[in-house]
């Protein structure tokens, strides 16, 4: 199982998806360059955070325009297990992989913090090593969080299950008051209509290993492992 992380002039948080892969998971792990139109032999595909192109213009606004994102397309529509992280996100809502936006958030503040997130939907290739309604804890760095959508997009996505992850009390309360950065309906990862890309504001490799006082976000990787070690046998 071949796993490629891409990499854009500003990521800051490639190492951390490599380590994740690398030795958490034991598996192959490469990375990918902003500008290669060919990714070569992969499985799996991470879009790491940090501030591609400096943030420039808007977050992911220069980033989708990337040679390699049209390659990331076509995997996508192949298939192939995208999950796109913190700028990532942004990139892939710049790109319209996936719906809606990353707006500043509502305090117009960064924020860096671990933070409460309760499990919406576990029956997808991302979060089938949890359970429903479970409350797990990433970390979060971000300016720009605060995902929103039209409400008849909102609707559709609610109705479909899209919705992988919510902001959330340490108990599992998911209310505006629990909420860090106003996101609409709490939402802080999202999957696609075809349930193979991901994008969430969250870090899972920056809680994936028990020596970083965090080990939730190792579920996520191996959760990944495992529907590709289904589909390929």
């Amino acid at each position: 199982m071949n796993w490629g992380v891409l990499l854009f002039p500003g990521s800051n948080c490639a190492e951390d998806c490599f380590h994740a892969v690398d030795k958490i998971l034991e598996k192959p792990v490469k990375y990918l360059w902003h500008k290669d139109t060919d990714l070569g032999d992969v499985d799996a595909i991470i879009i790491p955070g940090g501030f591609s192109y400096g943030d420039h213009l808007r977050p992911g606004a220069i980033a989708h325009l990337s040679p390699a994102m049209t390659a990331v397309k076509e995997f996508a529509a192949s298939g192939g297990l995208v999950i796109c992280i913190c700028n990532g996100f942004q990139i892939l809502t710049e790109s319209r992989m996936l719906p809606g936006s990353l707006l500043q958030n509502r305090e117009l503040k960064f924020l860096c913090q671990d933070q409460s997130l309760k499990v919406d939907n576990a029956d997808t290739p991302f979060t089938s090593e949890y359970a429903s309604g479970d409350v797990v804890v990433f970390p979060i760095a971000h300016n720009e969080g605060n995902y929103y959508a039209a409400p008849d997009t909102i609707a559709e996505m609610e109705a479909n299950g899209q919705i992988l992850f919510r902001y959330c009390s340490p108990e599992g309360e998911v209310s505006d008051k629990t909420n860090p950065n106003g996101s609409i309906n709490s939402i802080a990862g999202i999957i696609n209509r075809t349930g193979n890309v991901v994008g969430m504001m969250p870090h899972p490799e920056r809680s994936a290993d028990s020596v970083l006082g965090l080990s939730d976000g190792k579920g996520v990787f191996v959760s990944m492992l495992k529907h590709l070690e289904a589909k390929h046998g």
